[in-house]
């Protein structure tokens, strides 16, 4: 398929209790055009007693795309023998992602914290081994987190870092918490934007949750979507949308009937954009 604005991944996180396999062939039955998976989905599969290639076999059987391949989180702010632990892990996963003929690393801040100064030199070692495997990485703010909690310090981070390799990802849901809605990040260049997660926000204080697990499916809460992806099409974002929407509500549902509401409910809204 060749690149355009619209085409939609699910993010397994929004299928948290559904095993791998199964989170795939519900991505296939709701016609999403991609999958971005998670590094806990590799762990996960582990704990079954699989190993690395039966995890890369598994996902290799579906007809569908891998668009993005999450990273352990916390190697920004690691150092030490857990910095050590955490790139061996973040090279293990650009090699899965190019066997999985995926680009595109993600990365979250994770639950540590540090000086900007430790992160931009963690995230050019980051940048370092994403080159010599030959795939970038989008790093991604959280609202909840302490420090790195809106797009503009993420952008100060990724711009002190210059490296092709290192770029951003924007999720409305944190767009949003962060006060920063709609329209809300036109200062960013397209090209800084390397990957787009979305799910929508209840009209509710999230409080000191890290990870929130509130997420709605898109058009029942409050994002202004005709605004965020507006403005995302005119900065020719033609990377794929990744619908990331845990919730425990959910999680209690069939996997395919998610999937299927999701993915009518998301290109309802797009046809709006």
């Amino acid at each position: 398929m060749s690149e355009q604005f619209g085409r939609i991944a699910l993010h397994t996180w929004t299928l948290e209790t559904t095993p791998l396999e199964e989170a795939i062939e519900a991505a296939v039955a709701g016609g999403f055009d991609g999958l971005e998976l998670r590094r806990k989905d590799f762990t996960a599969c582990f704990d079954r007693g699989m190993s690395n290639d039966d995890v890369l076999e598994l996902v290799q059987a579906f007809d569908l795309p891998v668009v993005c391949l999450g990273v352990e989180y916390g190697w920004l702010f690691a150092d030490g023998n857990e910095s050590e632990r955490l790139f061996d892990v973040f090279r293990q996963s650009c090699r899965n992602a190019r066997a999985l003929d995926c680009e595109l690393l993600m990365s979250a801040v994770g639950q540590n914290n540090g000086p900007l100064e430790q992160a931009v030199a963690n995230a050019k070692m980051a940048g370092q081994i994403a080159g010599e495997e030959g795939v970038k990485c989008a790093l991604e703010f959280n609202s909840q987190h302490s420090f790195l909690n809106n797009v503009t310090i993420m952008s100060e981070l990724v711009y002190a870092v210059d490296m092709q390799e290192i770029g951003l990802l924007l999720d409305a849901y944190h767009l949003t918490r962060s006060g920063r809605p709609g329209r809300g990040f036109e200062e960013v260049p397209g090209e800084l934007i390397y990957a787009f997660q979305y799910s929508d926000v209840p009209n509710l204080p999230v409080g000191d949750v890290k990870r929130p697990i509130d997420r709605l499916l898109p058009g029942e809460g409050i994002v202004d979507w005709v605004g965020m992806f507006g403005l995302l099409a005119e900065k020719n974002y033609t990377g794929h949308l990744s619908f990331e929407a845990p919730n425990p509500l959910q999680w209690d549902r069939v996997p395919q009937d998610v999937t299927r509401d999701a993915s009518i409910m998301t290109r309802n809204l797009l046809a709006k954009k």
